[in-house]
């Protein structure tokens, strides 16, 4: 899934040129660079395919040269991710109704490939021989509120491998991020999901109807020349509403696989401090003429060759892109989507 506009990480990523298109580490690779080549380690190149905005379709190839172009699904509007897995499902099923399915984000991090490698394999054995819908989930190492969080249930005869899911909660308020980690029960929500098709296609039809008979209509269509012109239509009726809203949270057949992995969503400015190199006063620092004096813990992020000074900020955002300069506390990082509200209202779409 490429089809997110990564507000929060503003004003780098941008609405044109989203954070899944950036080389937001520093590694030399985009995020969807990165998140393809890891998946080919598991999936041949011809099994995989990418859902993204139709803004973005010249994005994606230019960054995935080897990939058919057949293989981008082009969304023709935003409505989350319950109707961009259900496109790529009935597309998929379309080829091979019997295949097991990955859906991932594009913009995650995923420190221990081979462990993710492995976790996956253990999720396709699972939903290979269950009529199953799997989520990949994060052990908790601190009170995290940005995130949300699955209760699961012990599991016997297979190594608590895949336990049964309980609850989920999403996005609770510190006391309760507290209690999560406390207990031991819970885990983040990845937002990584395995399933084979007769499993995800039979949950659409149990638990949303209504968006199951809009894609199921475009059967015949899909793999063929019609399939584009049909997609706008679908979309055009289909309402706003995540996956996990629609199914996850509904269905009595959810498992989660424990993964450890090194996992994040880098969905903020934080998320991305925890894995940036840091100077010894705690910055993490992009950018190759920035001079700190009395700076500490704090994240800066400058254009390549901009002169940057500062003193005496400690805990602090700093960040540069295109002629824009955010700077706020590290503690308030989600108010950047606000801020991004706030200046779409005043000054306009072009800074965003």
């Amino acid at each position: 899934m490429a089809g997110g506009i990564g507000s929060r990480f503003w004003p780098v990523s941008k609405t044109s040129h989203p954070k899944q298109f950036i080389d937001i580490l520093g590694t030399g690779k985009s995020l969807l660079q990165s998140t393809y080549d890891r998946c080919i380690k598991v999936c041949p190149p011809e099994n995989i395919y990418i859902v993204t905005n139709e803004s973005y379709t010249e994005l994606v190839i230019k960054q995935l040269p080897n990939l058919d172009h057949k293989h981008i699904l082009a969304e023709p509007s935003r409505k989350n991710t319950a109707p961009c897995i259900a496109y790529a499902a009935y597309k998929i099923a379309g080829i091979d109704s019997d295949a097991n399915m990955v859906v991932t984000p594009s913009d995650h991090v995923i420190t221990k490939e081979d462990d993710f490698v492995k976790t996956l394999e253990t999720a396709f054995t699972f939903t290979e021989k269950n009529n199953s819908l799997v989520t990949f989930g994060i052990k908790p190492d601190r009170p995290e509120t940005g995130y949300g969080y699955i209760q699961f249930i012990e599991s016997e005869g297979n190594n608590n491998q895949v336990c049964k899911v309980k609850t989920f909660t999403e996005k609770p308020n510190l006391e309760m991020a507290k209690f999560f980690l406390q207990s031991g029960e819970f885990l983040w929500n990845a937002g990584i999901f395995v399933w084979n098709m007769q499993t995800i296609l039979k949950a659409f039809k149990e638990y949303l109807p209504d968006v199951d008979r809009i894609f199921a209509e475009g059967i015949g269509l899909y793999n063929t020349d019609k399939e584009n012109d049909f997609i706008h239509q679908a979309y055009a009726m289909c309402p706003n509403i995540s996956i996990d809203y629609a199914l996850m949270e509904k269905a009595k057949n959810v498992f989660v696989v424990a993964a450890d992995i090194g996992w994040s969503d880098l969905g903020t400015w934080g998320s991305q401090y925890q894995h940036s190199h840091l100077d010894k006063a705690g910055n993490a620092v992009v950018g190759n003429n920035v001079m700190l004096y009395g700076v500490k813990n704090s994240i800066v992020n400058m254009p390549k060759n901009k002169l940057v000074v500062l003193q005496g900020l400690e805990d602090y955002i700093v960040v540069e892109s295109d002629n824009i300069l955010l700077v706020c506390k590290r503690s308030d990082e989600q108010q950047i989507r606000q801020f991004v509200n706030d200046v779409k209202l005043s000054k306009g779409e072009r800074y965003i």
